[in-house]
């Protein structure tokens, strides 16, 4: 399964860099245990992050930024078929939930919850 890793990006960090970079990596963390469940990792920042570069945005915070973020992570839940919603307020990974939720995605909260690549059945 293509999962979606959804939490905390910049919520709580008052835009310091450094707090985003601990949140980004908390993210991260969850990519490996993904990966050695058969899964493809997904974290909408690796794609956001880029256009924004590729924008001349290089602030987050910026009006420009949010014509992104959001909208990339709307857009790859379309191909996704998970996502795991890791803890921490986050108005972004809350909608990326109501959004899987709406085209029936299921929403995991726990590495533990999600299932083996074994146990997942081959379309």
């Amino acid at each position: 399964m293509l999962i979606l890793i959804a939490g905390p990006y910049r919520s709580g960090t008052g835009d310091d860099p450094e707090l985003i970079a601990r949140n980004l990596a908390r993210l991260e963390e969850a990519a490996d245990p993904l990966f050695t469940k058969g899964h493809v990792p997904m974290i909408g920042e690796w794609v956001a992050l880029p256009v924004l570069r590729g924008r001349g945005v290089d602030d987050i915070a910026a009006p420009r930024a949010a014509e992104v973020l959001y909208p990339t992570a709307a857009r790859l839940i379309q191909h996704c078929d998970a996502v795991l919603r890791l803890p921490g307020a986050s108005t972004g990974a809350d909608q990326d939930v109501a959004l899987a939720q709406a085209r029936g995605l299921p929403v995991y909260r726990h590495l533990d919850e999600v299932p083996d690549h074994a146990a997942v059945a081959v379309a």
